[in-house]
């Protein structure tokens, strides 16, 4: 490209509101502002994300991040190109927030409109950061998805295996709740983990005993509840150390599935002979330090390239639906005003969908 544009994001597909500001020119990309305010406080008490507190909190902040993130990058709106948003997959009020926000802020300015899947920022994001040039394989690793993926351009992206039940953060939520850890379960488990015996308990490494890439996490996350309440009538309750074994253990079990699942993957991309073979690796649970240090040591073995974006661009964040929304904008794609908040949306649309599908389309 021989122009430089100015994208402003919005992301509001769980519990994470969040603006930024992203220019991307002939140079690359550089984030001018990112504003992230999370709601972990809001649903605290309840365990976990509650849809309907999610929604309304996004209403609520969703121009404070857009006038924080305009003021940080010392812009205007009538500086900048496009509005893009996160249109899906996410919570349904959540994503419906950023959706009606966005258009209010197109139609007042006259800006195109750009609907962003929320997966493709995630995968998108080491061009973002590290300039990776296609086709890469992408790890896209978090909350509510799991799934390997050759991404060959923007648009073009084809999954080569997934979670068939819960995704990894998902099931460290979860792990953390049965252990009587805070929330986001994934930093809880990880930092009680590091002074646990993850050999103390022998924990299931599920699908490891089938060819391909698919996942799964529901069995493991059954197994620890049962061997937590195996130690709690063993011993009259639960030590701290128990806690950490028991942490240790599912962690250790997490990453095994992941590496050995992650072998599998590059072997296939591997036999596409890409010019520059890289393994990229996102999401919230990306953020793991056992998990990316696992991986690094698999991509060093293999011959390929392991990149990993910075801890704050893993977790749900603006900049990376800016960035996406530049690539479709820059490719000539742009929405109106009948673009539609979906709850789900597949990023390869020509593989069976993994969970099923509905009315509402595939899950994933």
């Amino acid at each position: 490209m021989n122009h430089t544009i100015t994208v402003l994001g919005l992301e509001s597909s769980c519990d994470d509101t969040a603006a930024a500001l992203v220019r991307v020119g002939p140079r690359g990309a550089e984030i001018l502002s990112s504003v992230v305010h999370g709601q972990t406080d809001l649903h605290a008490a309840f365990g976990g994300v509650v849809p309907e507190i999610a929604a309304r909190a996004h209403a609520e902040k969703l121009d404070i991040c857009v006038e924080q993130a305009l003021t940080l990058a010392k812009l205007s709106l009538a500086e900048i190109d496009a509005i893009a948003v996160t249109a899906g997959p996410g919570l349904i009020g959540g994503v419906l927030s950023g959706v009606m926000c966005a258009k209010g802020i197109s139609a007042g300015t006259g800006k195109p409109l750009i609907g962003v899947n929320h997966l493709a920022g995630h995968a998108l994001t080491p061009r973002l950061t590290d300039q990776l040039t296609f086709p890469y394989l992408m790890l896209l690793v978090s909350g509510g998805h799991c799934q390997f993926l050759v991404v060959r351009g923007t648009e073009d992206f084809t999954r080569l295996g997934g979670t068939i039940d819960d995704a990894p953060g998902e099931a460290f939520d979860k792990t953390a709740r049965l252990l009587g850890l805070a929330q986001p379960g994934g930093p809880s488990v990880e930092n009680e983990a590091l002074t646990g015996d993850a050999k103390r308990f022998a924990f299931p490494r599920p699908l490891l005993d089938r060819p391909g890439c698919d996942m799964s996490f529901s069995g493991l996350k059954t197994a620890l509840l049962r061997t937590r309440d195996q130690v709690i009538e063993e011993k009259g309750g639960l030590t701290r150390q128990d806690r950490a074994d028991l942490s240790a253990g599912f962690q250790a079990a997490v990453c095994d599935v992941l590496a050995e699942k992650t072998r599998r993957a590059i072997a296939e991309y591997l036999d596409e002979t890409p010019s520059q073979p890289a393994l990229a690796v996102a999401g919230g649970v990306a953020a793991n330090k056992a998990i990316r240090a696992r991986l690094e040591t698999i991509c060093t073995e293999t011959g390929v390239g392991f990149t990993a974006p910075p801890l704050h661009l893993c977790t749900d964040n603006a900049a990376m639906i800016a960035y996406a929304g530049a690539e479709r904008f820059l490719a000539g794609h742009t929405d109106d005003m009948t673009l539609v908040a979906r709850p789900r949306w597949p990023l390869d649309k020509r593989s069976p969908a993994l969970l099923g599908s509905g009315k509402k389309g595939a899950k994933a």
